[in-house]
C-alpha cells in the first residue's frame, strides 16, 4: 500500500480511502464488518464517514454508518491508532432548530454524538460537510479550533466548498490564528472535472491542502457497467447515471478499455489511476459494497499511466475547450 501525507500535515493516509455511505443502506452490519476488516488487511488505513449516513434511507435515523464502524472497531479489537477516522458535521440530525448547520452549538453537540457512535475519544479528521450561510465562518472555525485544543479532533477539513469559500476559511484561520482546513473533499471524476479543476485545484496546490475526492468512479459509470446499446438496469442508482449516457462518455469508456488492455487493467483501474497520477490528489474515496469490489479497486494502485495516456484522457474530457467554444 502507498501512503501519502494529508496536505501539509504530517498525517499519512493510504492512497485510497474507504467511503462508508453505503453502510446501513445497501450493506448490512455483518457485511460491513467483513468489508472493513478486509479494508484494514489490505493496508488501507483511511475510513471516511458522516453523521448523516444513511439518513435518506427509509427508517434510517442517521448515524448508522458511524455506529457500524464503532461496533466493528470494538468487537474486532482494532487498534485505534492504526485507523485514520474521518467524519463530517452539517446535516440535519434531529427536529430541533439547532440540530443542523455549522453553528458552535450544533458542532459541539454533533461531535459528542459522533464520538459516542464511533466509540472513540477522538476523531482524526473532522469535516464541514458543506457550507452554512447562516453561520459566520469565524464561529465555525473557532468551534473546530476548540475541539482540536481539547484533543477531541486532530485535524479539520472541508467538503463541497467553492474556491472563494475555502479561501475565506483559510484567511479567517490565518487572521485569528485558528486551526485551518487541511483537507478538501470535492466531487471529482474523469467525467466531472470542471467543478474542482476550475479554481479549487489551484487553491489546494498553493496552500497544500489534501484532496480526497468523492465519487471518483462517477457512481459506477466509470467501471464500464453502463455501455452503449446495453439496456439500463432497473435501480435508483442506474437512474442517476442517465445524465452520463452520452456518446462522448461512451467513447471515453471505449478508450479506457483500450488503455486498460495495455496494463492488464479494468476501466475502473484506469479511472482511479488517472486521478492518482495528479500529485495534488491525496486519496480518492472508494465505496465498496463487497470484498470483491474492494479488491477490484485496489488493483488501481498497480497501474501507472504514461504521459501520452494521461494526455489522451485529458483531451477527451477537457472542459476548458468546451467552455471556450461556448
Amino acid at each position: 500500500m502507498e501512503y501519502r501525507k494529508l496536505g501539509r500535515t504530517g498525517l499519512k493516509v493510504s492512497a485510497l480511502c474507504m467511503g462508508t455511505m453505503q453502510f446501513g443502506w445497501s450493506v448490512d452490519e455483518a457485511e460491513t464488518h467483513k468489508i472493513l476488516s478486509a479494508t484494514i488487511d489490505s493496508g488501507i488505513n483511511f475510513i471516511d464517514t458522516a453523521d448523516v449516513y444513511s439518513k435518506w434511507y427509509e427508517g434510517n435515523p442517521g448515524g448508522i454508518s458511524e455506529i457500524y464502524i464503532g461496533n466493528w472497531m470494538k468487537q474486532n479489537n482494532i487498534p485505534r491508532d492504526q485507523v485514520v477516522l474521518a467524519t463530517k458535521v452539517r446535516g440535519e440530525m434531529g427536529k430541533g432548530v439547532n440540530d443542523q448547520g455549522l453553528s458552535r452549538v450544533h458542532i459541539m453537540n454533533a461531535v459528542e454524538a459522533s464520538l459516542r457512535r464511533l466509540q472513540t475519544d477522538y476523531i482524526d479528521l473532522y469535516q464541514a460537510h458543506w457550507t452554512d450561510d447562516d453561520t459566520p465562518i469565524e464561529e465555525t472555525l473557532r468551534a473546530f479550533d476548540d475541539l482540536v485544543k481539547q484533543g477531541k479532533v486532530r485535524y479539520i477539513g472541508a467538503s463541497n466548498y467553492a474556491a472563494w469559500e475555502l479561501m475565506q476559511a483559510l484567511w479567517t484561520s490565518d487572521q485569528y490564528n485558528l486551526a485551518r482546513y487541511d483537507s478538501l473533499q470535492p466531487h471529482y471524476s474523469l467525467i466531472h472535472r470542471d467543478e474542482f479543476e476550475r479554481e479549487l485545484h489551484a487553491v489546494c496546490k498553493k496552500y497544500e491542502i489534501g484532496v480526497i475526492p468523492y465519487s471518483p468512479l462517477a457512481g459506477g459509470f466509470l467501471t464500464g457497467k453502463y455501455r452503449r446499446d446495453t439496456p439500463m438496469p432497473e435501480s435508483k442508482r442506474a437512474e442517476g447515471r442517465k445524465r452520463n449516457m452520452t456518446e462522448k462518455n461512451f467513447a471515453l469508456l471505449d478508450e479506457m478499455e483500450k488503455i486498460g488492455k495495455e496494463h492488464n487493467a479494468t476501466i475502473a483501474h484506469i479511472a482511479l489511476a488517472w486521478m492518482l497520477a495528479d500529485a495534488v490528489i491525496t486519496s480518492p474515496i472508494i465505496g465498496a459494497t463487497s470484498i470483491q469490489q474492494l479488491n477490484e479497486n485496489l488493483g488501481a494502485l498497480n497501474v501507472h499511466l504514461n504521459k501520452n495516456e494521461i494526455e489522451v484522457l485529458n483531451k477527451m474530457t477537457a472542459w476548458k475547450e468546451e467552455e471556450e467554444e461556448d
